[in-house]
């Protein structure tokens, strides 16, 4: 790790975190379940299948309830920060997206659940955020706002989504970007533009594209600062990294970003360290509503991980912690030794190209060791 001593900032770092559908479902302020996919007609069908897999939910939980043990790690740890990339329209909106066949929205009345667990900046340029229409993304803006969630990645205009949203700690200043590709599924359609609401949208295969984040990064990280870029990008399901995300993230680098945090698979893939800086390649789903769900059980998408990264006074990585989760009845709970070590050997398979390892610890966490 780096050779400078001292920690400036503790960072907690989480992949999807999908609160509509059938997790609106079970929260108090339930909004209109109806649904137009060709799975399922109403949101109360994934209540259905979570309760067949894994037992009965009462009905209505508390707010806090899918963050379970969660949040007594997140007390334990002690992050400065708290960074997820929230994958939902937050809205009563009926305007269906025509085009796509899975769409997800939480009613404004269930923003609770997200101040439980107290984010300080949610990540919106992934492809749900607008599921509801323009309409949706402006509600959704309004209530993280409101609520000082932090949003960031979507706004009236380019420049709005495009600005980074500036956080405390240590006394020095943090800036969050967030963007999101069209490998992971974000309609172009999405793009903000100049008096056009939308998402900042980036493809890791665009040169163009590469130039203007690391311009923007160079042009208002200032001395002392941390920067990160959380990206949505590629493939749900899989454990391959793209040459084009590699050479992104390492673009990214050396353009001043201190933590490259990815996400759209719906299970953990590859931890990089590159000079020094983590590279989150695929943080996996931390709350989602696909207990029941059959297909894709090899790669045990219902084991869940929470990051915390420790980083230097020069935004270098000092220590990455895991936890790992495992979601039952649509709530979050301390992973069996058994499971840890289950991911253990998939995040060393997957990360053994970048030199990666991981040393399991008595209390089940996992720890990133080079």
């Amino acid at each position: 790790m780096s050779a400078t001593i001292g920690i400036v900032v503790t960072l907690c770092l989480t992949g999807d975190v999908m609160t509509g559908r059938g997790v609106d479902q079970v929260l108090p302020a339930a909004g209109d379940p109806r649904l137009r996919e060709r799975y399922a007609a109403s949101a109360r069908d994934y209540v259905t299948l979570a309760e067949a897999a894994s037992g009965p939910i009462p009905q209505p939980v508390d707010f806090s309830w899918p963050w379970g043990d969660a949040l007594q790690v997140l007390e334990e740890l002690g992050p400065d920060l708290r960074i997820a990339n929230l994958e939902t329209s937050i809205t009563t909106s009926d305007d269906f997206h025509p085009c796509k066949a899975v769409l997800y929205r939480m009613h404004p009345g269930n923003v609770p659940c997200l101040t439980a667990a107290r984010l300080d900046a949610c990540a919106l340029a992934n492809n749900h955020v607008q599921d509801f229409g323009v309409g949706g993304l402006e509600d959704t803006l309004d209530v993280l706002t409101r609520a000082g969630l932090g949003p960031v990645g979507a706004g009236c205009d380019e420049q709005q989504a495009w600005l980074p949203v500036a956080l405390t700690a240590g006394g020095h200043r943090v800036l969050v970007w967030s963007v999101g590709s069209p490998s992971s599924g974000v309609p172009r359609s999405w793009e903000a533009a100049r008096g056009d609401p939308g998402v900042a949208l980036l493809s890791e295969k665009s040169d163009a594209d590469g130039d203007a984040i690391c311009e923007r990064v160079s042009r208002m990280k200032q001395p002392g600062d941390i920067a990160v870029v959380s990206v949505h990008w590629g493939s749900n399901w899989g454990y391959d990294v793209s040459r084009e995300q590699v050479r992104l993230a390492h673009r990214l680098i050396h353009s001043g970003v201190d933590v490259v945090h990815g996400h759209s698979s719906h299970h953990p893939r590859a931890v990089e360290v590159y000079r020094d800086r983590l590279v989150l390649y695929g943080c996996g789903d931390l709350i989602n509503d696909y207990e029941g769900i059959g297909g894709h059980e090899r790669f045990r998408d219902d084991l869940r991980l929470v990051y915390v990264a420790r980083l230097d006074p020069a935004g270098g990585l000092e220590e990455l912690r895991i936890v790992p989760l495992q979601s039952r009845r649509m709530r979050l709970r301390l992973a069996t030794d058994q499971d840890a070590r289950w991911l253990q050997k998939a995040l060393r398979k997957a990360s053994r190209r970048f030199g990666s390892r991981f040393d399991h610890e008595p209390n089940a966490n996992l720890l990133l060791h080079r």
